[in-house]
């Protein structure tokens, strides 16, 4: 029997990009260095021995462009959510001119909900992306990852509410949305990948290796298809 892991399912109807990546065509084009910016919490940051998404992205966008010099850089702190992430947006993310911003966000919510109100949560991510939007980047606005711990009947109306928010403020704002949650909802409830698989069973929260190696995967692709188009390496 064979111990290999589950294969990843990228759904690409699901994490197809609704909008076009138009800053990041133009960089592919023109431009060998490329900048971009991942901002949020753990899940960016990385937890424990699990190498997070930036890294592991920022390796596949240079194999499929090996002729420029991409770069992503890694803005994610633990713990942290939408109000303590715009309050360093100006030397994370503003300053560094980003042709696109990856921002990670909406799990600490809900996660820490006695610290937090969904509907203030979502004004403070409207107000981001207003400020993203000054800004000759594009932006992705990732939701949250779907796991035991924000699932529970105490959370789970919450849960969708502060998915439904974050959707939302994308389309408001006419940025990208990458559903996430449908995501690994879609592996755990279709494909029938076990918790354990995609989720550190000790905290019931953080992704394991598994999902976040095919959450990677899954935004690179919906990167590719965005631009692969209009771009040959």
């Amino acid at each position: 029997m064979s111990d290999a892991p589950p294969p990843c399912d990228i759904a690409e109807e699901l994490i197809r990009l609704t909008r076009p990546l138009s800053h990041l065509v133009q960089a592919l084009r023109y431009q060998r260095k490329i900048k971009i910016v991942a901002i949020g919490s753990s899940s960016t940051a990385g937890e424990g021995d699990v190498v997070p998404y930036p890294y592991r992205l920022e390796l596949g966008l240079r194999n499929r462009f090996p002729d420029r010099m991409i770069d992503v850089l890694n803005r994610g702190i633990g713990g942290q959510e939408a109000p303590e992430e715009l309050s360093r947006f100006e030397p994370d993310v503003i300053a560094e001119a980003p042709t696109l911003v990856i921002w990670q966000v909406g799990t600490n919510a809900i996660y820490h909900r006695d610290l937090y109100d969904p509907h203030r949560v979502a004004g403070t991510i409207a107000t981001g992306l207003g400020w993203l939007g000054a800004l000759d980047a594009d932006v992705i606005l990732m939701d949250l990852q779907y796991a035991p711990a924000l699932l529970t009947p105490q959370k789970i109306d919450d849960t969708r509410l502060m998915v439904s928010l974050i959707s939302a403020a994308a389309e408001t704002a006419r940025v990208n949305p990458f559903p996430r949650f449908a995501l690994m909802q879609r592996w755990h409830e279709e494909d029938g990948i076990p918790f354990d698989t995609m989720i550190n069973a000790a905290d019931g929260l953080h992704q394991t290796d598994w999902s976040t190696n095919c959450v990677t995967k899954a935004l690179f692709r919906a990167i590719e298809q965005a631009v692969g188009a209009e771009i040959v390496a």
